[in-house]
């Protein structure tokens, strides 16, 4: 098949590439401040006309909607542009891809869950504690208004091969570590760090359910996380353990209680685990590789 993928430079969509590549499809990606690649075609999806005249040459069988404004912080202190990002273009892309007869999934996040009551199931009711959840849950009902026949996979935070640490707020933990700088780290909010090359193994098996599908596609919500649950104090471990370091750990201070919210630039929900049942349904491979044995593999490696 021929499938787009935009954010097609970020820490998902790399290996969003990598792997439909590798699977034999025919890729085109689209970034807009890091597309230097020769296959990557710059691309602002806030500008309407040069998106529907892109994908109207273009002609895709799936488009991966990657593309995202992911860090909590900035979108709140950047409302304006993270909501036209996250809220308004899913719902356009959804609905060039209908129009396109183009599968079409979006990428959202578990972060439309207040984490109160985990683990997660795709009918849950969401109910989102940030501006950055909001507009990803916003972004879910514009794709789903626009084309009823496009997926939404949800997801938790990601970690993978970065270009550079602060990419993923996993992989900056690598350099936390061996900073051996003082520094408080949350030892409270549970997480379940999810690598990027399994997102892009099911990313691309359900556009290659979809695509020539008929009246058999997959449409709706999923959900898609590694199980194992973790606090970012609880990964500083982990790196500490495959560095060598773990008598080096003084300079971290688990805070072990949830800071108020007056303290924080966005608040955190507690536990947004989420079930991949729905994916398991329809027959989709969910096994993640083990946190520690990516890791020692990946540090080991540079």
């Amino acid at each position: 098949m021929k499938v787009v993928i935009t954010g097609a430079s970020g820490l998902l969509g790399r290996q969003v590439v990598l792997e439909a590549e590798r699977r034999g499809h025919t890729v085109v990606g689209t970034a807009l401040s890091r597309a230097q690649a020769a296959t990557i075609v710059k691309l602002d999806l806030t500008d309407t006309s040069a998106v529907e005249e892109f994908f109207t040459k273009e002609k895709p069988q799936a488009i991966i909607h990657c593309a995202a404004e992911k860090r909590p912080d900035v979108a709140e202190k950047n409302q304006l542009a993270t909501e036209q990002l996250n809220a308004v273009v899913p719902g356009l892309l959804a609905k060039i891809a209908q129009n396109l007869g183009a599968f079409f999934v979006y990428v959202s996040t578990d972060y439309v869950f207040d984490g109160t009551a985990p683990p997660y199931e795709v009918g849950d009711t969401p109910n989102p504690l940030n501006f950055y959840g909001r507009t990803k849950l916003a972004g879910e009902q514009a794709v789903q208004m626009a084309n009823p026949e496009a997926a939404i996979l949800r997801v938790p935070v990601l970690y993978g091969p970065a270009e550079y640490a602060a990419e993923s707020a996993v992989n900056v933990l690598v350099d936390v570590v061996k900073s051996g700088s003082g520094t408080q780290m949350d030892a409270w909010q549970a997480r379940f760090p999810t690598c990027t090359e399994d997102v892009a193994r099911v990313l691309v098996d359900l556009s290659e359910i979809s695509v020539g599908a008929v009246g058999e596609g997959v449409a709706g919500i999923f959900h898609f996380s590694a199980a194992e649950k973790m606090t970012k104090y609880d990964m500083c471990r982990v790196f500490a353990r495959i560095l060598g370091l773990e008598d080096h750990l003084q300079h971290l201070v688990p805070v072990t209680e949830k800071p108020a919210a007056e303290q924080v630039t966005a608040s955190r929900p507690d536990n947004t685990q989420l079930s991949t049942e729905a994916l398991e349904e329809i027959g989709v491979n969910v096994t993640c590789v083990p946190f520690e044995q990516w890791w020692t593999g990946y540090i080991t490696s540079k």
